[in-house]
């Protein structure tokens, strides 16, 4: 057990068991803005408690903690290679080998024409400036530099490749639950009947849910405090599985649930509530002394950010898809909110994959987004995987790319970063073989004819500021912000 004071780290990994903060989770998430954590939730190590003092229990520390993990994911993306990477290997030993064979044919043919002590000072020129390995740098540091910078931005790169194909990315392939939406209930409609209030409604309806601890229950308290709505006290309460809650508030007995309910007081559906089950939404019933008094219509809250992610990708041309085990009208209602018009719906998850290489087959780069273990196949399949970084360990192990947070807007990030890593790898190569293909020739006197003659010293310093080049230009990266908020930004100046 450690005790965090107000403005202090949490040195472990480990659950909150007295108290609540505002935590930082901006070194581990990308999120600029601190996140309240209370009793029970999760903290990661390197956070910052920023308003207030918490109790937590350590659960991992070390090597195991969740930051240390991010470090392993940097140095193996690091570590490991790429189309680019093996192309720019190729081109520094074609380079060596060109700038020896330059420097045989360059002393041969001093020597002919010139002084044996001609012949050795444009041979050594040539070896002086000829920079194979500006090549050599010209990927690992973008590579270094971009992996850090998305760390930093919350979007953990494990596999160099999965980065440099989403630059190509034709369509990106959302699993819906808790992906685009929160994966938790939430309340989006009320109707009341008989001469009563919404507000009345639901104030009933908190008040019977108030002792329950059902997801649904939770949304309904939850939506009559956000309404400031008055929620009256309440007694004798009583719950049956699958039928619904019962107890007695203002003096009346209120009931709450679903069809059962309706068909054990034999009362009939109210007719709104029928649309509601056509659009995929849970529908609870309101009784009061038996009669029904209104319905509340509940759904998976849809988060805002998926709004955002999927209007930017549309700008980039890029074609958006979601799939969900969920059934057709659910996940049309959904798909209608984000503007999505391809749904792969009632999807198994042993089907998932299949749907992949079916937008591949039509010729797509596809990057496929999701948190759970029914997702793991697809993340595989698809040419670059993207886990959300609340999924499962499954999920994310099956993934190229890890977003830390759960925010949608991270793909962006992601793909905004591949195309200015890749511009950088593009200048860096193409500087670097441009430099050697003119400089080498020069060293070699081809200019001697007119009087130029490059200095040994000349070419010492254009070989090293060609490797400065290159470096400078790959810390140009560090400018670019990969915050999600930012990412949405960056597209909407660039459509500007």
């Amino acid at each position: 057990m450690v005790i965090v004071r107000p403005g202090g780290s949490v040195p472990a990994d480990g659950r909150i068991t007295q108290g609540s903060a505002e935590i930082d989770e901006s070194m581990v998430t990308g999120e600029s803005r601190p996140v309240r954590r209370g009793v029970g939730d999760a903290v990661v190590a390197g956070t910052v408690a920023t308003d207030s003092g918490i109790r937590v229990e350590v659960t991992a520390v070390g090597a195991d903690t969740a930051l240390a993990g991010i470090q392993r994911l940097v140095t193996e993306a690091q570590n490991s290679s790429s189309r680019a990477q093996r192309l720019a290997d190729k081109a520094a030993g074609w380079l060596f080998w060109f700038a020896l064979g330059s420097a045989a044919i360059t002393a041969v043919v001093w020597t002919f024409v010139g002084s044996p002590e001609d012949a050795v000072m444009r041979t050594i020129t040539v070896l002086v400036i000829a920079c194979p390995h500006a090549l050599g740098l010209a990927i690992p540091l973008v590579v270094s530099i971009a992996t850090e910078r998305a760390a930093r931005g919350g979007v953990l790169v494990k596999d160099r490749l999965a980065l440099e194909s989403m630059r190509t990315v034709g369509a990106v392939l959302f699993d819906k639950t808790g992906t685009l939406t929160k994966g938790q209930p939430a309340l989006s409609a009320v109707v009341a009947v008989d001469g009563r209030s919404e507000d009345d409604v639901l104030a009933l309806a908190a008040a019977a849910e108030t002792d329950s601890e059902h997801p649904l229950a939770r949304a309904i308290v939850a939506a009559a405090r956000r309404r400031n709505i008055a929620v009256p006290s309440s007694a004798d309460f009583t719950s049956s599985p699958a039928v619904g809650v019962t107890t007695t508030a203002d003096g009346h007995v209120v009931r709450v649930g679903g069809p059962r309910l309706l068909a054990e007081a034999g009362q009939a559906e109210l007719e709104t509530a029928v649309a509601w089950h056509a659009e995929g939404a849970i529908v609870l019933h309101v009784l009061v002394d038996g009669v029904v008094a209104g319905a509340l219509a509940l759904a998976d809250e849809i988060r805002e950010e998926s709004r955002q992610t999927v209007d930017a990708l549309r700008r980039l041309d890029i074609e958006v898809v979601m799939i969900t085990g969920d059934a057709e009208p659910v996940a049309r209602s959904v798909a209608a909110q984000l503007g999505i018009e391809r749904v792969f719906a009632g999807v198994r998850p042993e089907d998932k994959a299949a749907r992949v290489a079916e937008l591949q087959a039509e010729g797509l780069t596809v990057a496929m987004v999701g948190d759970g273990v029914n997702d793991a196949p697809a993340l595989a399949r698809a040419d670059v995987g993207i886990a959300i970084g609340a999924g499962t360990d499954v999920a994310i192990g099956s993934a190229g790319v890890i977003l830390a947070s759960s925010d949608p807007r991270s793909v962006l990030s992601t793909i905004l970063l591949s195309r200015a890593s890749y511009r950088k790898m593009s200048q860096n190569l193409w500087w670097a073989a441009g430099y050697n293909l003119i400089s080498v020739p020069l060293a070699a006197g081809v200019l001697a004819p007119i009087g130029f003659v490059m200095p040994m010293s000349v070419g010492a310093l254009l070989m090293s500021l060609s490797t400065v080049v290159v470096a400078l230009n790959a810390q140009l990266l560090r400018r670019v912000d990969l915050s999600p908020e930012a990412s949405v930004r960056a597209l909407d100046r660039a459509r500007l």
